[in-house]
């Protein structure tokens, strides 16, 4: 059997691979995020090499290994909005959000092993998201829920803001953390089957 290894902590990445019935184990990457690209298609495959690149360099790993590392970042007008640093930057956020579209963008770079040396696939998913218009008052109480503290764009679509998206246009799985559909149909291009 291959062995799959997913270079993310991230719980919901870890969610939605287990869903698609991947069987894996999880590595995560816990190195410093270097960012040189400047398109965010291009910053989210950096950061995603980045990660499935240190889980390669730590362990032994034998042929037909596959790394999956992901990073996904939120883009607004141009500019990439981060996890928020505090209450005030999640409600400027989600406040600049509210009634408009945005966009998702999640990098996954996949490292197979093939006679002894790493080949590295790497991709962007972009989906875009549309908020219906969303009170302050609103906004302040998904805060107090500390939900959005630990998310980019401040919100996770799978959670209690996921009742304020008008639309999506794109993989919704994109927009939680990994483009599971994506995943899939570019390792069936490289004859890399994930389940079983």
């Amino acid at each position: 059997m291959r062995k799959i290894i997913l270079a993310s902590a991230s719980p919901r990445r870890r969610e939605l691979l287990a869903a698609a019935g991947v069987i894996f184990q999880i590595c995560a990457a816990e190195g410093e995020e270097k960012i040189t690209a400047e398109r965010p298609d291009e910053i989210v495959c950096e950061l995603s090499a980045q990660k499935a690149e240190e889980i390669a360099s730590k362990f032994e790993m034998g042929d037909g290994t596959v790394i999956i590392g992901a990073d996904t970042i939120v883009s607004y007008k141009g500019e990439i909005l981060g996890k928020p640093s505090d209450e005030q930057a999640a409600f400027e956020t989600l406040k600049m959000l509210q009634g408009n579209t945005h966009q998702v963008y999640t990098g996954v770079t996949v490292l197979v092993k093939k006679k002894g040396k790493w080949e590295k696939h790497s991709f962007a998913e972009c989906t875009d998201v549309t908020f219906y218009p969303v009170t302050d008052e609103e906004i302040h109480v998904y805060i107090k829920s500390g939900e959005p503290m630990d998310k980019a764009g401040s919100y996770g679509i799978q959670g209690n803001f996921g009742i304020y998206v008008k639309g999506i246009h794109g993989e919704y799985t994109n927009v939680v953390g990994l483009p599971v559909g994506r995943l899939f149909y570019e390792l069936k291009k490289l004859g890399i089957e994930l389940r079983g």
